[in-house]
Protein backbone atom coordinates (compact mmCIF):
# COMPACT_ATOMS: atom_id res chain seq x y z
CA UNK A 1 0.00 0.00 0.00
CA UNK A 2 1.52 3.11 -1.08
CA UNK A 3 1.44 6.36 0.94
CA UNK A 4 -1.20 7.63 -1.34
CA UNK A 5 -3.54 4.84 -0.96
CA UNK A 6 -3.22 2.77 -3.77
CA UNK A 7 -2.43 -0.86 -3.82
CA UNK A 8 0.36 -2.49 -5.83
CA UNK A 9 3.57 -3.67 -5.74
CA UNK A 10 7.31 -3.04 -4.85
CA UNK A 11 10.59 -4.46 -5.18
CA UNK A 12 11.56 -3.47 -1.52
CA UNK A 13 11.14 -6.23 0.39
CA UNK A 14 11.67 -4.19 4.08
CA UNK A 15 10.03 -0.96 2.54
CA UNK A 16 7.11 0.27 5.42
CA UNK A 17 4.46 -0.16 2.43
CA UNK A 18 4.93 -3.94 2.46
CA UNK A 19 4.27 -4.26 6.43
CA UNK A 20 0.62 -5.62 6.80
CA UNK A 21 -1.35 -6.57 10.00
CA UNK A 22 -3.32 -9.41 9.38
CA UNK A 23 -5.94 -9.38 11.81
CA UNK A 24 -8.50 -12.61 12.42
CA UNK A 25 -11.80 -11.99 12.27
CA UNK A 26 -13.40 -15.62 11.51
CA UNK A 27 -12.43 -19.04 10.79
CA UNK A 28 -9.76 -18.48 7.82
CA UNK A 29 -10.85 -15.50 7.70
CA UNK A 30 -8.70 -12.16 8.03
CA UNK A 31 -8.74 -8.35 7.87
CA UNK A 32 -5.50 -7.02 6.03
CA UNK A 33 -4.22 -3.46 7.36
CA UNK A 34 -1.12 -1.46 6.31
CA UNK A 35 1.00 -0.64 9.37
CA UNK A 36 1.68 2.53 8.07
CA UNK A 37 -1.35 3.95 7.45
CA UNK A 38 -3.87 2.19 9.19
CA UNK A 39 -5.84 1.54 6.24
CA UNK A 40 -7.73 -2.07 5.01
CA UNK A 41 -7.16 -3.70 2.16
CA UNK A 42 -10.91 -4.22 0.49
CA UNK A 43 -12.45 -5.47 -3.12
CA UNK A 44 -15.41 -3.97 -4.30
CA UNK A 45 -18.14 -5.33 -6.19
CA UNK A 46 -15.76 -4.71 -10.12
CA UNK A 47 -13.34 -6.40 -8.81
CA UNK A 48 -11.37 -3.53 -8.04
CA UNK A 49 -8.89 -3.05 -4.85
CA UNK A 50 -9.18 -0.12 -2.63
CA UNK A 51 -8.28 1.36 0.74
CA UNK A 52 -10.86 1.98 3.28
CA UNK A 53 -9.98 4.00 6.77
CA UNK A 54 -12.89 1.49 8.22
CA UNK A 55 -13.51 -2.32 8.40
CA UNK A 56 -16.27 -3.34 5.96
CA UNK A 57 -17.62 -6.18 4.84
CA UNK A 58 -15.70 -5.65 1.44
CA UNK A 59 -12.22 -5.85 3.67
CA UNK A 60 -12.66 -9.63 4.64
CA UNK A 61 -10.19 -11.86 3.27
CA UNK A 62 -10.40 -15.72 3.14
CA UNK A 63 -6.98 -16.99 3.51
CA UNK A 64 -5.88 -20.03 2.29
CA UNK A 65 -2.30 -21.53 3.30
CA UNK A 66 -0.50 -23.93 0.48
CA UNK A 67 2.02 -26.42 1.33
CA UNK A 68 5.07 -24.28 -0.03
CA UNK A 69 3.94 -22.14 2.67
CA UNK A 70 2.54 -19.07 -0.32
CA UNK A 71 -0.61 -18.16 0.95
CA UNK A 72 -4.03 -16.33 -1.36
CA UNK A 73 -6.23 -14.42 -0.28
CA UNK A 74 -10.01 -14.11 -1.37
CA UNK A 75 -12.60 -11.99 -1.17
CA UNK A 76 -15.46 -13.53 1.77
CA UNK A 77 -18.25 -11.42 -0.24
CA UNK A 78 -17.73 -11.42 -3.62
CA UNK A 79 -17.86 -14.64 -6.62
CA UNK A 80 -18.16 -15.12 -10.15
CA UNK A 81 -21.84 -15.62 -11.11
CA UNK A 82 -21.79 -18.61 -13.11
CA UNK A 83 -19.08 -20.70 -11.86
CA UNK A 84 -18.89 -19.73 -8.31
CA UNK A 85 -15.27 -19.04 -8.47
CA UNK A 86 -13.62 -16.82 -5.96
CA UNK A 87 -12.32 -13.70 -6.99
CA UNK A 88 -8.72 -13.26 -4.97
CA UNK A 89 -6.01 -10.81 -4.02
CA UNK A 90 -3.49 -9.93 -7.43
CA UNK A 91 -0.66 -8.05 -8.21
CA UNK A 92 1.03 -8.45 -12.04
CA UNK A 93 4.50 -8.21 -13.28
CA UNK A 94 4.21 -4.48 -12.89
CA UNK A 95 3.00 -4.31 -9.72
CA UNK A 96 -0.35 -3.17 -10.62
CA UNK A 97 -3.35 -4.74 -8.52
CA UNK A 98 -5.03 -7.15 -10.64
CA UNK A 99 -9.32 -7.15 -10.90
CA UNK A 100 -10.13 -10.01 -8.61
CA UNK A 101 -12.28 -11.63 -11.16
CA UNK A 102 -9.55 -11.86 -13.17
CA UNK A 103 -6.71 -13.81 -10.70
CA UNK A 104 -6.63 -17.53 -10.31
CA UNK A 105 -5.28 -18.78 -7.74
CA UNK A 106 -2.96 -21.50 -9.34
CA UNK A 107 -1.35 -18.00 -10.84
CA UNK A 108 2.07 -16.43 -9.33
CA UNK A 109 -0.34 -13.27 -9.12
CA UNK A 110 -1.88 -14.26 -6.31
CA UNK A 111 0.17 -15.64 -4.27
CA UNK A 112 1.99 -13.82 -1.41
CA UNK A 113 4.97 -15.06 0.70
CA UNK A 114 4.32 -13.63 4.58
CA UNK A 115 6.90 -12.68 7.09
CA UNK A 116 6.22 -13.30 10.51
CA UNK A 117 7.76 -10.17 12.11
CA UNK A 118 5.85 -9.88 15.81
CA UNK A 119 3.08 -11.79 17.08
CA UNK A 120 1.46 -10.26 19.31
CA UNK A 121 -0.56 -12.36 22.08
CA UNK A 122 -2.86 -11.42 24.92
CA UNK A 123 -4.53 -13.24 27.57
CA UNK A 124 -7.27 -13.00 29.03
CA UNK A 125 -7.09 -12.63 32.53
CA UNK A 126 -10.61 -13.90 33.82
CA UNK A 127 -10.22 -17.18 31.69
CA UNK A 128 -6.97 -17.89 33.35
CA UNK A 129 -8.02 -17.00 37.60
CA UNK A 130 -10.74 -19.41 36.64
CA UNK A 131 -8.16 -22.32 35.78
CA UNK A 132 -6.21 -21.90 38.40
CA UNK A 133 -7.97 -21.73 40.80
CA UNK A 134 -10.08 -25.08 39.86
CA UNK A 135 -6.34 -26.72 39.89
CA UNK A 136 -5.50 -25.93 43.34
CA UNK A 137 -2.14 -24.93 44.95
CA UNK A 138 0.19 -27.71 43.24
CA UNK A 139 2.44 -29.81 46.05
CA UNK A 140 5.45 -31.13 44.97
CA UNK A 141 7.33 -34.56 46.62
CA UNK A 142 10.56 -35.30 46.78
CA UNK A 143 10.83 -39.12 46.14
CA UNK A 144 14.62 -39.77 45.19
CA UNK A 145 16.44 -38.27 47.98
CA UNK A 146 19.42 -40.13 49.52
CA UNK A 147 18.67 -41.27 53.15
CA UNK A 148 21.53 -38.91 55.06
CA UNK A 149 19.55 -36.10 53.93
CA UNK A 150 16.05 -36.88 54.85
CA UNK A 151 17.48 -37.57 58.62
CA UNK A 152 18.89 -34.54 58.17
CA UNK A 153 15.51 -32.68 57.16
CA UNK A 154 14.17 -34.23 59.86
CA UNK A 155 16.17 -33.14 62.56
CA UNK A 156 15.83 -29.60 61.32
CA UNK A 157 12.26 -29.56 61.32
CA UNK A 158 12.27 -30.63 64.89
CA UNK A 159 14.50 -27.68 65.62
CA UNK A 160 12.01 -25.76 63.96
CA UNK A 161 9.20 -27.38 66.19
CA UNK A 162 11.55 -26.14 69.38
CA UNK A 163 12.24 -22.80 68.71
Amino acid sequence: MKPDGTIGGTKEDCSSSTLFNLIPVGLRVVAIQSSASGHYVAMNGEGHLYTSAHFTAECRFKECVFENYYVTYSSTLYRQRESGRCWYLGINKEGQAMKGNRVKKSKAAAHFLPKLLEVAMYRDPTLHNIVEKAQGPKISKVTNVPTHLKANAKKDSKKAEAT
